[in-house]
């Protein structure tokens, strides 16, 4: 946003704020931070429900918690239960305001010491879980809130990531940890640091949080529409006739892809779209693209934007992506491609359709337990469809269209402060 850099320019001049001219002072981890035992509790020791102590688990770190995690009221982090003895535990071994939670194990290599820091803790009991490190600062020389974000910065992550040794499973030990040099500058200027982050981490919240209503509010219409209990009016206020139960063969042709050699896959030419292009989120990967010469009588093989695709093989199968690129590509073998062979059908609609419940719960009665995924063009074709008339079909697709435009930019709202966050930080901690 640009009330953002506003406030940057404002605030800083080259990357330190006005009024900080000393050299940040060069320490050893091991000088700022005492290290704590942490406990060794599986997922089968935790639950959400109640208990007296909570729980900073390494694959929350990794996979669920922000950089900065307030506690307070937080449903997020589990209970230990109640049956487990916590007798041995030390009263400084519980977490305070300001402490960092180091993951210590990661079978990613980008993902190995990764950090959260606490705040807000009250009244709550916390301890640090499953390969984390605990790390106070007893001497006092940073501020709240600082320690986080110096572990998020390339500089240390990279020196992080040279100590870290397994072949499986990555791993870091208190001992080398402590040994890692980095800059610390004076408490004011963290705390100048850490006020102006803050602005922009609310404002990542807060995106998050409006991301995530569009999200459940998109997921509750189509509830409401693939059931038929929310139904439109036509232009002159009548209501549409009852929706017509089909196959998915009746509106359209499912074509599959070309065997192309990957022996001959180039650096440039026509993109081709294989089932790797196609995410678990339901959206083709455009990054990702390898590319072919042109092929001869190749009109069946062809993919035009805003066509849609699914995945037939692969971890993947029954996902469907919307191709997004002005420029044609070729589907690759196991790809398939819906395409329209009657007027009754309004093709957005097809899309929505795809996304919808009702389509899952297709698949999965195609879809054997277990077994290696895969489906076919028959199996694809035989599905059931309720197709309304075309004009309610327009209406309901459109509308979801909409949300799908709102919450699509709020993503990339959120993912552009994000990334000048991440970017400021790598020029101010040097």
């Amino acid at each position: 946003d640009c009330y953002i850099i506003v406030l940057f320019f404002f605030f800083c001049f080259n990357l330190r704020f006005s009024g900080f001219n000393d050299e940040w002072e060069s320490y050893k981890l091991g000088d700022i931070l005492t290290f704590y035992s942490t406990n060794s509790f599986s997922r089968e020791k935790l639950n959400y429900k109640s208990g007296s102590v909570k729980n900073i688990h390494y694959g929350d770190i990794h996979t669920k918690y922000p950089t900065i995690v307030s506690l307070q009221d937080n449903s997020e982090v589990p209970f230990i239960n109640d049956d487990v003895d916590l007798s041995k535990f030390k009263e400084d071994q519980y977490l305070c305001d300001g402490d960092l939670i180091i993951a210590d194990a990661s079978e990613d290599y980008n993902d190995i010491g990764k950090a959260i820091e606490v705040k807000d803790i009250g009244d709550e009991k916390v301890l640090a879980g499953l390969h984390t490190i605990l790390a106070r600062d007893e001497k006092n020389i940073t501020v709240n809130g600082f320690k986080a974000e110096l572990f998020s910065t390339n500089n240390l992550k990279t020196k992080i990531k040279i100590i870290a040794n397994g072949i499986s499973v990555l791993g870091i030990s208190k001992n080398n940890l402590s040994k890692l040099e980095v800059k610390i500058p004076s408490k004011n200027e963290q705390n100048k640091i850490v006020n102006f982050i803050e602005v922009m981490d609310r404002k990542i919240v807060l995106l998050e949080k409006k991301h995530k209503s569009y999200q459940d509010f998109k997921k509750y219409l189509m509830q409401q529409i693939f059931t038929q209990k929310l139904r439109f009016n036509d232009n002159n206020n009548e209501p549409y006739e009852n929706w017509e139960g089909l196959q998915l063969k009746d509106i359209i042709s499912l074509q599959g892809g070309y065997a192309f050699k990957s022996e001959l896959f180039k650096d440039e030419g026509v993109p081709i779209i294989r089932i790797s292009n196609i995410s678990p989120n339901n959206s083709v990967i455009l990054d990702d693209l390898v590319y072919y010469d042109k092929l001869d009588n190749d009109s069946d093989f062809i993919i035009k934007k805003g066509e849609l695709i699914i995945a037939m093989s692969g971890a993947t199968t029954g996902k469907v992506g919307v191709y997004d690129l002005d420029q044609i590509a070729y589907i690759n073998q196991r790809v398939g491609l819906f395409k329209q062979i009657s007027n009754e059908l309004y093709y957005p609609f097809l899309i929505q359709y795809t996304l919808s419940d009702t389509f899952k719960r297709e698949l999965q009665k195609t879809l054997v337990a277990g077994a290696q995924p895969n489906i076919s063009k028959k199996e694809i074709e035989s599905f059931k469809i309720n197709l309304p008339q075309y004009g309610e079909q327009k209406k309901i697709a459109d509308l979801l269209f909409n949300i799908d435009l709102k919450i699509n930019t709020v993503k990339n709202q959120s993912t552009e402060i994000s990334q000048f966050k991440k970017g400021l930080l790598q020029q101010m901690f040097v």
